[in-house]
């Protein structure tokens, strides 16, 4: 794999490899990765503390089970808005912040504006959050929902080789 060009410098094989072994475990002690990478641990953790300060590593995060949690059901919801004036994508996109149970919420091209991630009890929990906030307070036109049935691949970290 090529090195891969960034404003701060230039990823290697090295730090692509170090990047693959923290998404798979972020919990590895720098010992462990170095030995993973076969760097020398000071090595290891100088290579991870530019990739923190430069931004590669945006921070450490647990994968929580949702049904564990109480949130047996997934959603996703396409969205579109009535307006596309700067202040009603801007008055969208905070209250979009302020939900937690929008778990993702991206901009999209084609017929819907933006798709979200939504993860909740239940059916009931499902429609209050639809009709109670996103139709009632986000200036939207038009909602289409999917239920997750299964999930067959989660996100597990980018494909950044190593």
């Amino acid at each position: 794999m090529a090195d891969i060009d960034l404003a701060g410098g230039a990823l290697d094989r090295t730090d692509l490899a170090i990047l693959a072994e923290l998404q798979r475990n972020g919990r590895l002690s720098n010992a462990d990765l170095a030995a993973h990478v076969h760097l020398s641990p000071s090595a290891c953790l100088r290579r991870t503390q530019r990739l923190e300060r430069d931004g590669v590593l945006a921070g450490y995060h647990a994968r929580v089970d949702p049904d564990r949690i109480g949130l047996g059901l997934q959603a996703f919801v396409r969205v579109q808005l009535a307006s596309h004036q700067a202040d009603a994508v801007a008055a969208f996109s905070a209250k979009v912040a302020q939900w937690d149970e929008v778990v993702a919420c991206h901009a999209l091209t084609g017929d819907m504006d933006y798709l979200l991630q939504v993860a909740v009890r239940d059916l009931e929990h499902f429609s209050r959050f639809l009709l109670d906030r996103l139709l009632n307070q986000a200036g939207v036109a038009d909602v289409n929902s999917s239920f997750v049935l299964r999930t067959v691949k989660a996100f597990r970290g980018l494909p950044v080789g190593g």
